[in-house]
């Protein structure tokens, strides 16, 4: 049975690349290919669990949704799925947004097919965290400058943040919601109607790609959005 994986990547030619590497080993099976963060979480909502991928490989900038934000909130729906971030950024900020996201592992997208390969086992077999040499030496850099605690605790807010993904009102709408208020009492006191509180409840679950009121509650309450 061969081990699923999926890529998420903007770039054409980036996406067969990785697909000539893969088709090197067999016992690798890609169940998704996306072009950026809302399509690979509106692919992944769309299979059934024993189809889900079990590791992700994820590039950072992307449009629509980067990786970041869709690390932040496939780790929290799908806990069990492993993320390998696979990009040409090698720099500081980026590689901990990533890790403080839930990535298990950080490659650069010159790795060969063996590489990725072993990251693969490195992960699922032996709970191990993948790193190009690039991308190890800078994480030693930054420990060793003690600078863990101040990138980590940025990074934290901004794979958190949810002003990239919902606007304002919709934040209205989700605070409300996870307090346990349903549309006619939030449509009172944001002195909206029902059908548009409705609406923009829809727009929340789509934007989040969840499919109900629990799992949006318990995305929210993960990632700690609303704690202050």
């Amino acid at each position: 049975m061969p081990t699923l994986i999926a890529f998420a990547e903007d770039n054409a030619i980036n996406r067969k690349t990785f697909i000539n590497k893969v088709n090197h080993h067999p016992d690798l099976s890609i169940v998704i290919m996306a072009v950026n963060g809302n399509d690979f979480l509106a692919q992944l909502k769309g299979l059934p669990f024993d189809k889900h991928p079990a590791v992700v490989f994820m590039d950072l900038e992307m449009p629509e949704m980067d990786g970041v934000q869709t690390i932040t909130i496939a780790k929290a729906l799908y806990p069990d799925i492993q993320f390998i971030v696979l990009t040409v950024f090698d720099d500081e900020e980026k590689i901990f947004e990533a890790i403080r996201a839930g990535a298990s592992g950080y490659l650069l997208k010159n790795e060969t097919a063996d590489t990725l390969r072993e990251a693969v086992d490195n992960v699922l077999i032996d709970g191990g965290v993948p790193m190009s040499a690039a991308i190890a030496r800078k994480a030693m850099e930054m420990l060793s400058k003690s600078q863990w605690a101040t990138t980590t605790t940025t990074s934290s807010t901004k794979s958190n943040d949810l002003g990239a993904i919902l606007s304002s009102r919709e934040k209205e709408i989700l605070q409300y919601t996870i307090k346990g208020l349903d549309a006619k009492r939030i449509a009172d006191i944001l002195n909206l109607s029902v059908c548009t509180v409705r609406k923009h409840t829809a727009n929340i679950y789509l934007r989040l790609h969840v499919n109900s009121k629990a799992q949006v509650i318990h995305l929210a309450h993960e990632l700690k959005w609303f704690n202050n």
